[in-house]
C-alpha cells in the first residue's frame, strides 16, 4: 500500500468515525431529550397530583366552613330559644299558684254576697271583704285580670257557652250573663269564663 492509499483509507476512517461519532452523538442526543420528556411528564403528573390534592383540600375547607356556619346558626337558635322560654317561664312562673288560688277566690266571692243579719255577721264580712281585696290586689299585681263577658260578643278563645237562650232584648251571639269568672295571666287565658249565650 502506497502513501496515496494510506491517506485515503486514513480519510475514510475518519470520515467513518465522524459519521460513527454524529450517531452516536445523535442517538445520546435523543436519550437526553428522551429523558427530558420524561421528567418533564413526572414532573407534569406530579404537578397534577398535587393540584388535584389542592382542589380536594379546599372542597373540604369549603365543606367545615359550611358546616361551621350551620352549626353557628343552630347554636345561636338555640340560644334564642332558651332565652324565649326563660322569659315565658317567667312571665308565666305564677300560672299554677293562680289556678290553685282561684276556687278560694271565687269562694270568696259567693261569701261576700252574702246578706248579713246581725252586727257580728256584717263585722265578719267586713273582714272577710279586707282579706279579698289584699288578695285580689296580690293576684292583679303577679298580671291576673278578669274576662270582660256580659254584653260582650261571644269569645271561644276567651267563653266557656254552657246556656244558650233567645233573648229579644240582646243581639245574637253575646254573653248574657256570667255563671263563673274567667280569667288571664297577662294574654295567656288560665280560666275561660262560663257564660250564657243569646242565640
Amino acid at each position: 500500500m502506497n502513501k496515496e492509499e494510506m491517506t485515503q483509507n486514513q480519510a475514510q476512517t475518519d470520515v467513518n468515525d465522524e459519521t460513527v461519532s454524529s450517531t452516536a452523538l445523535e442517538e445520546v442526543q435523543e436519550e437526553i431529550i428522551s429523558e427530558e420528556n420524561t421528567s418533564q411528564e413526572s414532573v407534569g403528573e406530579e404537578l397534577t397530583e398535587e393540584q388535584q390534592r389542592i382542589e380536594e383540600l379546599e372542597l373540604k375547607l369549603e365543606e367545615m366552613s359550611q358546616k361551621n356556619l350551620r352549626l353557628q346558626a343552630d347554636y345561636d337558635n338555640f340560644r334564642r330559644r332558651t332565652r324565649e322560654e326563660q322569659a315565658a317561664s317567667l312571665k308565666y312562673k305564677s300560672q299554677s299558684l293562680l289556678e290553685q288560688l282561684l276556687p278560694a277566690l271565687d269562694n270568696f266571692e259567693r261569701a261576700l254576697k252574702t246578706e248579713a243579719v246581725n252586727e257580728q255577721a256584717k263585722t265578719l264580712i267586713q273582714g272577710m271583704e279586707m282579706v279579698y281585696r289584699q288578695l285580689s290586689d296580690a293576684l292583679k299585681q303577679e298580671g291576673l285580670t278578669e274576662i270582660p263577658a256580659v254584653g260582650e260578643k261571644f269569645d271561644p278563645n276567651l267563653h266557656q257557652a254552657v246556656m244558650q237562650v233567645e233573648d229579644s232584648e240582646y243581639e245574637s251571639n253575646t254573653v248574657i250573663e256570667e255563671l263563673q269568672k274567667g280569667y288571664m295571666l297577662k294574654d295567656r287565658v288560665i280560666r275561660p269564663a262560663m257564660v250564657k249565650v243569646n242565640a
